[in-house]
């Protein structure tokens, strides 16, 4: 591994519909040579990754999963890591879902589908990639 390599941030996308997770990597990968990512399909794969590996500088976490849904998943993760920052990514945008999220204790909020220009948002309030 070189160590450019070495120096990416991990985000951890947890999304259970593949087109939605393979949309989220396309938005990811203009800043392929900074980001690398891992994928989990519901909230209980995401807090098993999140347990076991302390690299991940990032979580995008969907609401509604299979399993465990994104409420119970980010609020096991804050247990473990309560400075990793997790950004709600839901079709749901009500005030009561945002509260929701945030209650849970996401750090951030947005709603799908997801433009690049909100990504880059996120990607340059909580990762420092260029």
């Amino acid at each position: 591994m070189t160590p450019e390599k070495q120096n990416k941030y991990l985000i951890l996308i947890v999304e259970d519909e593949e087109v939605n997770y393979l949309y989220l990597e396309a938005l990811i990968e203009e800043f392929e040579d900074y980001i690398k990512t891992i994928h989990a399909k519901h909230g209980q794969e995401a807090v098993k990754i999140c347990k076991d590996n302390s690299d991940i500088d990032l979580v995008l976490m969907d609401i509604k999963m299979p399993v465990m849904n994104g409420y119970e998943a980010t609020k096991l993760i804050k247990k473990i890591h309560p400075k990793l920052p997790i950004v709600a990514q839901t079709a749901y945008t009500t005030k009561e879902d945002k509260d929701k999220a945030k209650e849970a204790g996401c750090d951030n909020f947005i709603s799908k589908p997801i433009s690049g220009k909100t990504m880059n948002s996120i990607i340059n309030k909580y990762l420092k990639v260029k």
